[in-house]
């Protein structure tokens, strides 16, 4: 444990669709990662973290990634002043994936590259992370004290139905059976640790948007063959609408503490279908903490679809605080913007969350 450190500070979010907010002068992770260090322009206050989870989608176009795309991803990722790229840790979401008959991934794993394989192009060196990867670029676990994260990318590769085709990203979320199997046994044997499960997608029915069809019904995403779970995670390997990890939740009630995604993009404030954006599910506290674009998805008159209404957003993220010895852990929402309420922390959107074992850096409960 570093001497007198007290809490630990983990940054979340996702979604900045960099390409499309380019369009209209707006860096939207660099900005976000300026008002962290030195406040925001709108008077949001700056607040550290000691690592950022990134839950997907860098990628701003409707087709598949290509070394050009890489070009402004990197110039955004390496604006921090100070803290490294060394504490970003990322997930890819469906927009970042790879296209029909292209090598699995090799965008993400090539440019974002959290598991180090490419550090001459990508800049991650993993020897440098404050907490080690331990996996692979599709799933891997990061050890913190006696939490440990779980990281699982979204599998929108390789063309439809699982995969998105040569324009759109087929929102629907994805995970191999592999993922789930290696998800499965941390959740079955970990139970003496403070778990953290982060995807691109939450689940069905957990939080805002998230029941069959509200995706499209409600204008976050646009219609594709896989409309009914378009947002959120629906296959595991080739098992659509699935129930699995449902079914582990329901036989470890309380073990997961926490699961974080991304993918609809929305105001903090939303309650479509009945559910806010951070709810309670077999004991677990599921959140969406996207997203930093302002330009992405159902804000623009361009994406919607006939009979789609026009959704209204607000950039934003969450920061989760974990206290030394404390069995509450405490969640924010900063706004990016001043969109819907003044920049910086919204107090409306804070909560208080029970954990299982008080939060201890020398990794003992």
């Amino acid at each position: 444990m570093t001497e007198n450190k007290k809490t630990l500070d983990i940054w979340i979010t996702g979604c900045a669709h960099i390409h499309s907010d380019l369009l209209h002068d707006r860096r939207s992770f660099a900005e976000a990662v300026e008002q962290s260090e030195n406040g925001g322009s709108e008077g949001g206050p700056p607040f550290d973290w000691d690592i950022m989870l990134y839950l997907g989608d860098f990628i701003g176009t409707h087709h598949p990634p290509t070394d050009k795309e890489a070009v402004a991803v990197l110039e955004q990722l390496n604006s921090v002043q100070k803290h490294t790229t060394s504490q970003i840790y990322s997930i890819a979401g469906n927009i970042d994936a790879s296209g029909p008959n292209e090598e699995t991934q090799w965008w993400f794993r090539k440019y974002i590259d959290p598991a180090g394989e490419c550090p001459d192009v990508s800049g991650v060196k993993n020897e440098e992370r404050p907490y080690p990867v331990v996996g692979t670029w599709e799933r891997y676990r990061i050890d913190i004290g006696n939490a440990s994260i779980l990281m699982m990318s979204d599998r929108n590769d390789g063309g439809p139905p699982q995969g998105r085709a040569e324009k759109g990203g087929w929102p629907a979320g994805a995970i191999t059976d592999d993922t789930f199997a290696w998800w499965h046994e941390a959740v079955e044997k970990n139970d003496d640790r403070i778990l953290i499960t982060c995807a691109h997608h939450v689940l069905r029915d957990t939080t805002t948007a998230t029941a069959p069809f509200e995706g499209v019904n409600g204008g976050y995403h646009k219609r594709y063959d896989d409309a009914e779970g378009a947002s959120y995670l629906y296959f595991v390997g080739d098992d659509a609408n699935t129930d699995q990890f449902h079914d582990v939740l329901k036989d470890n009630v309380g073990k997961l503490s926490f699961w974080f995604g991304a993918h609809t993009h929305t105001h903090p404030d939303d309650s479509y279908g009945d559910k806010s954006l951070v709810e309670e599910y077999c004991g677990t506290t599921f959140c969406n903490a996207a997203a930093l674009t302002r330009h992405h998805g159902s804000f623009d008159n361009n994406f919607r679809q006939e009979g789609q209404p026009l959704r209204t957003g607000a950039p934003m993220s969450r920061l989760l605080t974990f206290t030394e010895g404390s069995e509450e852990a405490m969640l924010r929402c900063y706004l990016h913007t001043s969109d819907h309420a003044p920049q910086g922390w919204y107090a409306p959107q804070e909560r208080k969350i029970r954990l299982p074992h008080p939060f201890r850096f020398d990794g003992d409960t």
